[in-house]
């Protein structure tokens, strides 16, 4: 059956190279286009109505439909001006790399499937875990996301540091900060939620060494089995960095093994002005580092790194009949051995064209601009009355609120909630709450190399300008 041939041949072509002229557009005016769009509920009958056709419909009436009802319904986390969440800036090479890859499909489970992708990848796996300070005999792997690398990692922890037998007593340790993937991760290889202990942090919510160190003692003396810390270099909420010197320290003590969740935050290592802020990252077991957030990857680009490279292979490692062809010789390697996937895409290509392409020392200059605009942003807000900083700038990341004299407390919540809301509704910039010390709280988190003060300037101007509208009704 032929499918691409002749007329349709002709149709897809004319189709993609739109598709491209498109796409470039559609960056090159970003910064004009509101940072946040709901479809509405006409959209969605629209899509919801569609169904599965068994003949096939014309590709540019599916294009432009695409277009129109599923691209255009989103939040831009590419935006110069979306805050939330972690926030993902994209390089338009990363993006490139992202097409080529996927015109190409190499399928990067082996040597022998893709040995110029599997070079590529141990490469940019060899510059990260040089970054994260680890020894030769490191390696790792590229997964989809920060969920799967701490996944990957967590699962070389228990079976490094357990034997089966000891499982059912074994306990990890974990922040109130924590992001939530690692308890996600803990269920899913098979430890219950009483195996998870949730330590303290401090005022910097950062994890509280002295209450680490008595929930160990207190386990010990229990006769359960302590096995593992996850650290976190660049918390979710506040950017904060746990005290990763400390954390090793004790981890070596007591021969447990010592995680990083750096899903954004390791990225600071890439940074020469800021890199020393993860001193003790390199006493670490395993660390997971997400490209896709302030590498400014496409999503589907993070990397799992462990110090010892054979804690993953006497994991995931199987060899049955149907893969012997595959083996492998000196200097090669078959990244199914590594982690859960058989059939993996090439998820570093594209990296390794933005790092190509740009430099480490273009990059690392992404970082130092992120945190500039975090300091930017909360020495801006200090300026208002009525506001206060709940966490200062880290990383790129503050936490703040609208907190007037004379608003009773337990109305603060709600009156942040609806500032959030109206904000991202009006489309200039997008900033949503977290919670911190029980205060619902507005965080910005400002990754993008495009962002500038002014942008940073005239968000919190109209944050204030909202928040004196809505104090004023409240008050009517």
């Amino acid at each position: 059956m032929e499918i691409y041939r002749g007329e349709m041949a002709a149709e897809l072509g004319d189709v993609m190279k739109g598709f491209v002229d498109l796409a470039l557009g559609f960056y090159e005016g970003l910064k004009e286009r509101p940072v946040f769009s709901e479809a509405d509920e006409e959209t969605v009958a629209r899509l919801r109505g569609r169904g599965i056709p068994e003949s096939g419909r014309p590709l540019r009436e599916v294009f432009e439909e695409m277009m129109r009802d599923v691209y255009a319904n989103q939040s831009l986390v590419q935006h110069p001006r979306c805050f939330a969440c972690v926030p993902s800036p994209v390089s338009l090479y990363s993006w490139m790399g992202d097409v080529m890859t996927n015109a190409f499909d190499p399928h990067a489970g082996s040597w022998i499937n893709a040995s110029g992708a599997g070079c590529v990848e141990q490469e940019v796996i060899r510059w990260m875990c040089g970054l994260a300070g680890y020894p030769e005999g490191s390696g790792g792997l590229f997964v989809s996301g920060g969920s799967m690398a701490n996944l990957t990692a967590l699962t070389a922890a228990r079976d490094r540091k357990l034997t089966y037998e000891e499982r059912d007593r074994a306990v990890a340790y974990v922040s109130e900060q924590t992001h939530s993937s690692v308890a996600k991760g803990l269920h899913i290889i098979g430890f219950r939620p009483d195996q998870v202990r949730k330590v303290p942090t401090d005022r910097e919510f950062r994890m509280d060494m002295k209450a680490l160190r008595q929930a160990v003692a207190e386990d010990l003396s229990a006769g359960r089995k302590p096995f593992a810390v996850i650290a976190t270099a660049g918390t979710t909420n506040t950017g904060s960095i746990d005290p990763l010197e400390d954390i090793g320290a004790l981890c070596r003590e007591y021969g447990l093994w010592m995680h990083v969740d750096g899903a954004y935050g390791a990225s600071v290592l890439v940074s020469k002005k800021y890199r020393g802020r993860l001193k003790g990252i390199e006493l670490s077991d395993s660390l997971s580092w997400d490209a896709h957030k302030w590498l400014m990857q496409t999503y589907g680009c993070s990397a799992v790194l462990v110090r010892d490279v054979s804690s993953l292979a006497r994991c995931f490692a199987v060899h049955p009949e149907y893969l012997k062809d595959a083996s492998v010789g000196e200097g090669e390697v078959n990244f199914w051995d590594l982690g859960p996937e058989l059939t993996r895409p090439a998820r570093s290509l594209k990296l390794w064209m933005t790092l190509q392409v740009m430099g480490t020392d273009a990059l690392g200059q992404v970082i130092d601009h992120g945190c500039h605009l975090a300091k930017t942003a909360e020495n801006a807000i200090r300026s208002l009355p009525g506001w206060e900083i709940i966490s200062p700038a880290a990383q790129a990341i503050v936490n703040f609120r609208f907190a007037p004299a004379g608003v009773p407390e337990r109305e603060l919540d709600a009156l942040n909630q609806e500032i959030s809301r109206a904000i991202s509704a009006g489309g200039f910039a997008q900033v949503l709450t977290t919670e911190l010390n029980g205060k619902k709280v507005l965080r910005i988190c400002a990754l993008n190399p495009e962002t500038t003060d002014g942008d940073i300037r005239k968000t919190v101007e109209l944050l204030d300008r909202l928040a004196r509208r809505f104090q004023g009704r409240a008050s009517a």
